[in-house]
């Protein structure tokens, strides 16, 4: 008789269980998909955030895609300087290295292909081979470059002071393969007057400045160095006047700033932009030096850093063609050591936009 109470009450009980089951099922639906579309509401605030300009000073994009061709090179410059008795200094560089890309880029993208022109002519002498990675980024608010370089061998001694004033020099611009550079790092920074003043405009042709203004710009840096040297392979009367100081084998040292500056972009006329930025920076270093000569001890150092950019372009909407540069440059000091190098990329570049967003159609 009790199992029939029990039965009789779970098939009443039965149907209620089944419609809240159903409703809490309902119910978690309706949740989620509430989620998703407040997920997708705060991301295109933030987006908005990020790209919200005066429409008086900075016309934006009319344009889904984009097209482009672009030939890119490389620079680099190291001045290796030693600070006993009486002062010597050796200044090392590659040539330059020349790239040949088409671009297709949708909004802020651009992803392509390049190739090396030396690889392509068979002129290229290292046996060592080069790996390059730059990635900059642009929005109106915030900024910021990714960059991974492995140079080659094929560096040159450009010229030396201090080591022959009792005598003729050797001829220099000749290869030597003892000295190559790994460097990786990434930079950051927030523009202040992003409304009016457009880095896009510049450096990326995402949008056009139609009124001249600047902006001050605060940011930070992170850049991890490794430089390998043999000495041993400079002309050896160089070698044999080289002080002790210069006879190193390897320099390693990790790169931390903080910079503040200011760019400015000049509409010097109807479609034309010419920009400059100058962000100098307060950097600590830590460092190790590694020599078969001497035992070095790790260095922390506060140094000067310079981060460069330099852009001009013609911009219509539609069709566009520029050239721009951006150079970094660290300083790294001990007691009777300093190295100054500077690496970056010059781009010249000629592109079209196509298929107009919808906003922009009947206009």
């Amino acid at each position: 008789m009790k199992r029939l109470k029990l039965l009789t009450l779970f098939c009443f009980l039965l149907p209620s269980i089944s419609l809240l089951a159903q409703d809490e099922h309902l119910n978690f639906k309706q949740r989620g998909k509430e989620l998703r579309e407040k997920t997708k509401e705060n991301i295109n605030m933030i987006g908005h955030s990020l790209n919200d300009i005066d429409s008086n000073y900075v016309e934006p994009n009319k344009y889904n895609f984009a097209f482009m061709l672009e030939n890119s090179s490389w620079y680099e410059y190291y001045i290796l300087t030693s600070n006993e008795n009486k002062p010597q200094q050796l200044s090392i560089s590659p040539n330059m290295s020349y790239k040949l890309g088409a671009y297709f880029g949708w909004k802020w993208i651009f992803l392509g292909w390049s190739i090396d022109l030396q690889d392509l002519f068979g002129n290229k002498k290292s046996s060592e081979k080069k790996t390059e990675f730059g990635l900059s980024l642009y929005s109106s608010m915030l900024g910021g470059d990714i960059y991974y370089r492995k140079s080659g061998s094929n560096f040159k001694l450009r010229s030396t002071s201090g080591i022959f004033n009792d005598g003729p020099a050797p001829d220099y611009d000749k290869d030597i393969d003892g000295f190559s550079v790994d460097i990786k790092g990434l930079n950051a920074y927030w523009v202040f007057n992003h409304k009016k003043f457009s880095y896009p405009a510049a450096y990326s042709q995402s949008s056009n400045q139609r009124r001249s203004a600047g902006s001050f710009i605060a940011g930070f840096s992170y850049s991890q160095h490794e430089i390998h040297f043999d000495y041993n392979k400079l002309p050896a009367p160089v070698v044999e006047k080289l002080h002790e100081t210069l006879k190193f084998n390897e320099v390693n040292y990790s790169d931390y700033s903080v910079n503040f500056g200011y760019a400015y972009n000049w509409v010097f006329a109807h479609n034309y932009l010419f920009d400059i930025s100058l962000t100098p920076a307060i950097a600590y270093k830590k460092s190790r030096i590694d020599s078969d000569q001497k035992d070095y001890p790790t260095y922390k150092k506060l140094n000067l850093d310079l981060i460069t950019r330099a852009g001009i372009v013609y911009n219509d909407s539609k069709y566009y063609v520029g050239a721009s540069v951006v150079m970094h440059t660290y300083d790294y000091r001990t007691n009777n050591f300093y190295l100054n190098n500077s690496f970056g990329t010059i781009r010249v570049y000629v592109g079209f936009n196509f298929s107009k967003k919808k906003q922009y159609r009947d206009k």
